[in-house]
């Protein structure tokens, strides 16, 4: 039979190599979830840029176009501009969650997957 020591000393390292164990799965699943996060960003990321690239390239040519009809440069670039201002006043006020909500929900889902 054993003795309570012997016992107490093999569940004391039974415990020891379970709580090792789960601080290394913890250590594993953080890595992984910033890997994932990480890669997420930084692939659209480049997308964004890539695109915002893009956008700006085709406002200076709306705006080129724009003054070309108004007859000066300056005014398609005014109206660009103003088109802009209302744009934004409007997603300001009528859209608050636009681009929070999907951030945050990206974030929670990667954090939790």
């Amino acid at each position: 039979m054993k003795t309570s020591a012997s016992m107490f000393e093999n569940m004391y390292e039974q415990i020891e190599a379970y709580s090792k164990t789960r601080l290394e799965l913890s250590k594993l699943k953080a890595v992984e979830t910033t890997a994932g996060l990480a890669s997420t960003v930084i692939s659209k990321g480049g997308v964004s840029i890539m695109l915002a690239l893009f956008f700006i390239v085709f406002n200076i040519g709306i705006a080129l176009w724009l003054g070309e009809l108004f007859g000066k440069n300056y005014y398609g670039f005014f109206t660009i501009a103003a088109f802009y201002l209302v744009a934004g006043v409007l997603l300001h006020f009528f859209l608050p969650n636009f681009i929070r909500k999907p951030v945050s929900e990206l974030i929670i889902s990667q954090t939790l997957h």
